[in-house]
């Protein structure tokens, strides 16, 4: 379960408190332009701009929180990467500290409620992809009553709607893909996918400080669960309209033509990150440049432009090498095969055999081992 499940995001909602001397105006600017650095990856500059609210505004755990959004986005980029989940987990632990004392003193504080519950979902989140799933079920379980208690004392916010949308969307939909999460769910209410759906898309047209958050959720989930790539795609226009050089968001919006066999539209989202990656803009990695790589040789390939497909499809390979560690993913696999094909094609008859050996010492996917065996006796032709 690599991406947003129904623990994450239940909040970004900053609600004014009166009851302190603070500039909330400026507070919420901020705010605004620290979230909008992280969804521009620009990370570096978002860490600096939440270090000041957490100068100027340390009774608030505002700062706090999105400092720890900030290091999320950077585990998001590369989820294979568990370097930073114990300085994840050691924020979120600051920001449910800070919130206790603040419900310490006022048990009906919304703001104390709403970023305890965030920071819970997003623990939650990160410990079922680490697939620690009964205490993501606890965290959800806590986070999500926070999210309803918030809603009780302030039920105009529509902030808040975007926990709403994501429990209620996953509760029904996760455990029928997923069945290893359904004992867990008998922590929580029943789930209702139109419900969700409604509410999210509701966040994603007026929400303030969600917006955002809400749309990239809806570009995933008509991706992954709804299949509806058209839908996926108005999300995903909207994001990348206001954050262009965001790499995940330019994904999802690529893989949607590739769902749809459609790859001369998909490669020209997948060679502007390609593009990106080799420019070394920020966020722009070996595994956004390694899937970049791989569907525009696909591209060149569906084509008969062998030379050109081998060129991205090596690429392709010595990322995945250097990236899998062992573990051969699909996309080593593939690109092993197809490899001895293109060459096969380029009358390369010998790095043609190299390559179908090399598939026979990989595990089987999708009959890699039987067409190898079979390319091996008889040479491909297209």
């Amino acid at each position: 379960m690599k991406t947003g499940y129904l623990l994450t995001f239940f909040l970004l909602n900053i609600s004014i408190c009166y009851s302190q001397n603070y500039d909330w105006v400026k507070h919420d600017s901020l705010v605004k332009a620290g979230i909008n650095q992280i969804y521009g990856i620009e990370f570096d500059k978002a860490e600096k701009t939440f270090d000041r609210i957490v100068k100027e505004y340390p009774t608030h755990p505002s700062g706090k929180f999105f400092k720890a959004m900030t290091t999320w986005w950077r585990i998001l980029l590369d989820l294979d990467d568990e370097s930073m989940d114990d300085k994840f987990y050691d924020q979120l632990e600051e920001v449910i500290d800070l919130c206790d004392d603040i419900l310490d003193k006022n048990s009906r504080n919304v703001d104390a409620m709403f970023f305890k519950g965030g920071s819970l979902g997003f623990r939650g989140q990160l410990l079922a992809i680490r697939e620690s799933w009964f205490k993501a079920a606890l965290d959800g379980k806590d986070g999500l009553n926070m999210v309803f208690k918030s809603y009780e004392v302030e039920p105009k916010n529509v902030d808040v709607q975007l926990g709403f949308g994501i429990y209620h969307y996953y509760a029904d939909v996760i455990p029928k893909k997923y069945p290893v999460v359904k004992p867990f769910m008998i922590f929580f209410p029943k789930g209702d996918k139109e419900k969700g759906l409604k509410e999210l898309e509701y966040v994603a047209l007026n929400g303030r400080y969600t917006l955002i958050e809400s749309r990239h959720f809806l570009q995933k989930l008509h991706f992954q669960f709804e299949e509806n790539m058209e839908e996926s795609r108005r999300w995903g226009r909207a994001l990348l309209k206001d954050f262009p050089n965001n790499p995940n968001f330019q994904k999802y919006y690529g893989l949607t033509f590739v769902k749809e066999n459609n790859y001369p539209e998909a490669v020209k989202t997948f060679r502007d990150i390609f593009n990106k990656a080799e420019k070394g803009l920020p966020g722009y990695n070996k595994r956004y440049k390694r899937e970049a790589s791989y569907y525009i040789g696909q591209e060149f390939k569906n084509r008969d432009v062998a030379d050109s497909a081998a060129h991205y499809f090596e690429i392709s390979e010595k990322l995945s090498r250097e990236l899998d560690k062992g573990k051969e993913s699909g996309f080593l696999i593939n690109t092993v095969l197809y490899l001895g094909q293109l060459y096969d094609m380029l009358g390369q008859r010998d790095k043609a055999i190299k390559y179908y050996n090399e598939v026979l010492k990989l595990k089987e996917r999708n009959n890699s081992h039987a067409l190898a065996k079979q390319y091996l006796k008889t040479p491909y032709r297209r």
